[in-house]
């Protein structure tokens, strides 16, 4: 029997379908080179489907439920899962978009995970500072940028002199009432526009509070379209993201690729970020953000070249999906041959006997 390295191999990603929005998934999709097949998450296809990896992105989002006897359940089919892939031997993959959940995980959720990495044959690194341990398979490859997704999407739009912008999902972490804060003690002609979907009451107390009080402070806070998102990145001056805690932005990624900077906090991935797209276009602040921050960041971003853009060259989607075609071969390639010597040790010892 002899392993056919030029046979399709099915991946499935633990990520949901595409819904019209650009989202992570649509990348692995197009990214994917002719001989890579790719699936999206259900629970059928996870136990009774037909592939010859899993890729997991955030396995958080395999159990978690607002509703306890929807948790209890998805904990009780994600350990059958385990079960099937030790099993039938099907190599795990794993990126490591961020180093730990953003909100805090439960016991339960923690036995998991660690009988998940126990499992994973090979790790997906974003950037080249992620922590892993010494014996870890790992591989770097980079989030690939969204120029070619956005491409003629809101074209023409100009910036609004003044104009800050923080967006995506405004979670706690993400250091909105921060932002806030810094700003309306900004004496400046400037605007501040927050654009997304906030998690909790508290964010959107404060975002209301403050457009009351300056009317300098403008927010929608809902998930746009593609479109308005893109206008909304285009009018800005400067994209502020003062996370308390990155890793992996994708919303600094998305402004980098249509030609906005970003300000974040300082720390070995932003600092690598930064190395590797150009100075001019990741500004870094220490400890928590001040007036001088946003002063100094805005003031660079109106020294910047005219018709320059940042390095995104090792973030080209056809390299990137190659990249993950080399790892998933060389997986499925390895299982494949293990169970070929498997089935030739088995009938060895049935000829014994």
């Amino acid at each position: 029997m002899t392993f056919q390295t030029n046979r399709r191999i099915r991946v499935l990603h633990a990520l949901p379908r595409p819904d019209g929005t650009t989202q992570y998934v649509d990348h692995m999709i197009g990214g994917a080179p002719a001989d890579v097949e790719i699936f999206t998450f259900s629970w059928r296809t996870a136990l009774l489907g037909r592939y010859d990896v899993l890729h997991l992105h955030w396995p958080e989002h395999l159990v978690r439920s607002p509703r306890a006897i929807q948790r209890l359940a998805k904990h009780g089919l994600a350990w059958l899962l385990l079960a099937r892939l030790q099993l039938s031997r099907t190599p795990v993959v794993r990126t490591m978009h961020n180093l730990q959940p953003h909100e805090a995980t439960r016991p339960a959720e923690r036995l998991l995970f660690v009988a998940i990495a126990r499992r994973t044959a090979a790790w997906v690194r974003l950037n080249p500072v992620t922590p892993l341990a010494d014996d870890a398979r790992a591989v770097t490859i980079p989030h690939g940028h969204y120029r070619d997704v956005y491409r003629g999407v809101a074209p023409g739009v100009s910036q609004v002199p003044g104009r800050l912008l923080q967006f995506g999902q405004l979670r706690p972490y993400k250091g909105t009432e921060r932002l806030l804060e810094a700003f309306r003690a900004w004496d400046e002609p400037a605007s501040l526009r927050i654009v997304g979907e906030p998690w909790g009451d508290d964010v959107v107390a404060a975002i209301t509070a403050a457009s009351v009080e300056d009317p300098r402070v403008t927010s929608a806070l809902h998930r746009v379209s593609d479109e308005r998102l893109a206008t909304e990145i285009r009018e800005a001056e400067l994209v502020a993201l003062p996370y308390r805690d990155v890793h992996n932005s994708g919303a600094a990624l998305l402004a980098l690729s249509l030609d906005r900077p970003v300000l974040l906090p300082r720390n070995p991935a932003t600092s690598a970020l930064a190395e590797e797209v150009g100075q001019d276009w990741v500004y870094l602040f220490d400890g928590d953000l001040a007036v001088a921050d946003l002063a100094k960041a805005l003031t660079t971003a109106r020294q910047r070249p005219s018709g320059s853009r940042p390095n995104l060259t090792a973030r080209d989607w056809s390299r990137v999906g190659e990249r993950h075609a080399e790892l998933y071969r060389s997986l499925a390639g390895a299982n494949s041959r293990s169970r070929v010597r498997t089935a030739r040790a088995s009938a060895r010892h049935d000829g014994e006997e």
